[in-house]
């Protein structure tokens, strides 16, 4: 599947179509599991860290270790980002998604589905999750 094709999987619209954001954060917020938040958030990030980072994690690791090791090494991606641009090493990005990551395998693992909730209810235990592990990431930043 090439990127164009993914991302109308993921949006319901063509890339740059003019409801793609509206779709992507509907969809995403609205997700049941938090391991489907992640399947439609950002889908141009994710077609590239799943095709580039995911795949062959998954070939030396299992599927669990793999989707951690991804999420740290985005996160990682992101802080490398800020600390190039402040000229400063701090790591608060790759914690955080760390943490998000466990989420994920132990959301999957436990199956915790809240898929039958209202769409608002869905929203607010994906952002509680986003926002948990951003707190706990904030108090032990590198």
């Amino acid at each position: 599947m090439n990127l164009s094709e993914y991302v109308k999987k993921r949006n319901g619209v063509p890339m740059g179509a003019n409801n793609s954001l509206k779709n992507m954060i509907a969809r995403s917020l609205g997700a049941g599991k938090f391991s489907i938040f992640w399947k439609y958030w950002n889908p141009i990030w994710s077609y590239y860290l799943g095709k580039y980072i995911f795949k062959p994690l998954k070939i030396i690791f299992p599927p669990a270790l793999s989707v951690i090791l991804s999420f740290a090494f985005s996160g990682f991606l992101h802080d490398l980002i800020i600390m190039l641009l402040r000229w400063n090493f701090e790591l608060l990005l790759t914690p955080w998604f760390l943490l998000m990551g466990f989420c994920v395998v132990l959301g999957d693992y436990a199956k915790i589905d809240y898929s039958k909730f209202t769409w608002i209810i869905r929203a607010f235990i994906n952002i509680l999750i986003i926002l948990s592990c951003l707190l706990i990431a904030y108090q032990v930043r590198i």
